[in-house]
C-alpha cells in the first residue's frame, strides 16, 4: 500500500476531483519533491499550495497516519519540516514537533483502480522479468536511457564495496587491487573464500620474497589451508616445509581448508589452480596499480592478465591427481579474462576515479565495459527472451543490477520498466500475457 502511495505521489497520478486535506483545505501539488531512498522524509523540497498558501518543504507518506508514531517520527528532528502528510488512511491527527496545538496537514490520497489492478497483476507474476508484457513495445530510447542509468548505479554500488574493502586494508590501494582481483578469481562460487584468503596475505611480508615463485606459492597455498593435509608428493612436501618456516617467520594464520568449495566445479576452477595463477601474476609483477592506470584499453588489460602456472600445476589440478594429457600452461580463457576486467578492473578504476575526482578515469571505466562483449548467463538470456538484448558488457552489467536490485526484491515501483507496466491499461496487459513478450507493433 505505502509503495503504491509513493508511486502515485511521485508521478502525480491524481484523481480529477480536487485534492483536499482532512480539514477541508484545497491542495495543489506544484512539484512532488525529490524522492529520498535514504533515511529521512520520503520526498524533499516539495512545493504544494495548501488553502492557497505556498509551502516548500518535505512530504512524508504512510499507509496509515498512525505509522508516524510507529516509526518514531515524532521524536526525530529530521521530520520537523514536513509540510504535508500523505496517507491512505487518516486514522489520527499528527501534531507539529514543538507545537502540539498545530496539526500537520494530511491528505488522503486515493490510488487509481487501474494502477492497483496492474500492480496486483505484477506482484502475482513469478516469472522473470515480471514486466515482460510491455518490454517489446518500449521505444529503444526508453530502454537505453534506463540501461545507462543502471550501469552507473552498478558502478556506484561497486565503488562503495571497493572503498569499504580499502578501509579494511588500511587505505592501501595496492592491497585493495589484490583482494578485489582475488575475489574475482573465485568466479562466483569461491569468491568469498578468495577474498578472505587474500586479506590474510601480508603483502608487505610477501614482497620480501617476490623474486622467488616457490616461496610465493608456499605462502599463497599455505594461507589457503591447502598445505595442512598429508600428501606423498615431493612438491607438496617441499611447499609444506617452506610454509612452516614462513608461517613462523611472519606469524601467519591460515584459513581452514573447509572454506573452499569443489562440488560441481570444473577442474580449471579448483582453488589450487586459481591460486597458482595469482601467484604467477604476483611474481611477474604483471598487474599492479600503476600498470592498471597506464592501460588505456581492453587489449592492454588482457595482455596484463595473461597469467599462467608453474611446472607442477601444468599437469595437476590438485596435489594427488596428475592429468594424463600433455602439460598445459593453464592460461585464463578469453572469457575469464574479460570477466576479471568487468568484475575487478573496471570497479577499481571507477572507484579510484571517484576518489581522485577524475571524471576521465570514470568515463574510461564505462568505455571499457562498452568495448567488451556481452556476458552470457541466465539473467542476460532471460532478458533477451523478453526483447531486451544486450550489445556489450555495459548492458549485461546493467541487467544484472536491475535483476538483483529491482526485480528480485520486488522494487518494481522504482523501476522505469515497472512504471511503463503500471501506466498501461489492464486490457492491454490482459491481451499480452506475462509469460510471453509482447509483439513490437
Amino acid at each position: 500500500m505505502e509503495q503504491l502511495l509513493h508511486y502515485v505521489w511521485k508521478h502525480k497520478l491524481f484523481p480529477l476531483a480536487p485534492l483536499t486535506t482532512t480539514d477541508g483545505r484545497q491542495v495543489e501539488v506544484i512539484h512532488p519533491g525529490l524522492h529520498n531512498h535514504d533515511a529521512g522524509p520520503d520526498f524533499f523540497n516539495a512545493k504544494v499550495k495548501i488553502g492557497g498558501q505556498l509551502w516548500v518543504g518535505n512530504v512524508e507518506i504512510h499507509s496509515r497516519a498512525s505509522d508516524w508514531y510507529r516509526h518514531h517520527h515524532d521524536t526525530d528532528p529530521a521530520y520537523a519540516n514536513v509540510v504535508l502528510h500523505v496517507v491512505g488512511d487518516a486514522d489520527m491527527e499528527i501534531p507539529q514537533q514543538g507545537e502540539p496545538a498545530q496539526m500537520i496537514p494530511q491528505l488522503v490520497l486515493p490510488i487509481p483502480s487501474d494502477v492497483r489492478e496492474n500492480y496486483d497483476r505484477l506482484s502475482r507474476h513469478d516469472g522473470m522479468p515480471r514486466c515482460r508484457a510491455v518490454l517489446g513495445t518500449l521505444p529503444s530510447l526508453t530502454i537505453h536511457s534506463w540501461m545507462s542509468a543502471l550501469q552507473v548505479e552498478r558502478l556506484e554500488q561497486r565503488t562503495k564495496q571497493v572503498m569499504e574493502r580499502r578501509s579494511r586494508l588500511g587505505m592501501d590501494w595496492e592491497a585493495t587491487l589484490f583482494v578485489t582481483l582475488a575475489r574475482t578469481f573465485g568466479f562466483g562460487i569461491n569468491g568469498d573464500a578468495m577474498e578472505q584468503w587474500a586479506q590474510s596475505i601480508p603483502l608487505s611480508a610477501v614482497g620480501k620474497h617476490r623474486d622467488d615463485l616457490f616461496q610465493i606459492e608456499a605462502i599463497f597455498l599455505g594461507q589457503a589451508g591447502l598445505l595442512e593435509a598429508a600428501h606423498d608428493v615431493p612438491y607438496f612436501v617441499r611447499l609444506q616445509k617452506e610454509y612452516a618456516y614462513l608461517r613462523h617467520k611472519f606469524t601467519l594464520i591460515p584459513l581452514s581448508a573447509d572454506r573452499w568449495r569443489f562440488a560441481r566445479l570444473r577442474p580449471q576452477n579448483f582453488p589450487y589452480l586459481r591460486i597458482a595463477q595469482l601467484a604467477m601474476l604476483y611474481y611477474e609483477r604483471r598487474l599492479n596499480f600503476s600498470c592498471l592506470l597506464e592501460a588505456k584499453d581492453a587489449e592492454s588489460l588482457r595482455n596484463l592478465l595473461q597469467t599462467h602456472v608453474s611446472e607442477f600445476w601444468q599437469t595437476h589440478y590438485t596435489f594427488d591427481s596428475e592429468t594424463s594429457s600433455q602439460p598445459s600452461d593453464r592460461r585464463l580463457s578469453d572469457t575469464s579474462i574479460d570477466s576479471v576486467i568487468i568484475n575487478a578492473v573496471v570497479p577499481i578504476l571507477f572507484a579510484y576515479g571517484r576518489y581522485k575526482s577524475d571524471e576521465q578515469l570514470c568515463e574510461r571505466s564505462l568505455q571499457l565495459l562498452e568495448s567488451l562483449k556481452p556476458e552470457n548467463n541466465n539473467i542476460v538470456r532471460a532478458w533477451a527472451r523478453a526483447c531486451v538484448v544486450s550489445e556489450s558488457a555495459a548492458d549485461t552489467q546493467a541487467l544484472i543490477h536491475l535483476t538483483r536490485q529491482y526485480c528480485e526484491p520486488h522494487n518494481c515501483l522504482r523501476c522505469r520498466f515497472g512504471y511503463e507496466y503500471l501506466r498501461r491499461t489492464p486490457d492491454f496487459l490482459a491481451e499480452n500475457p506475462e509469460n510471453q513478450p509482447a509483439t513490437n507493433g
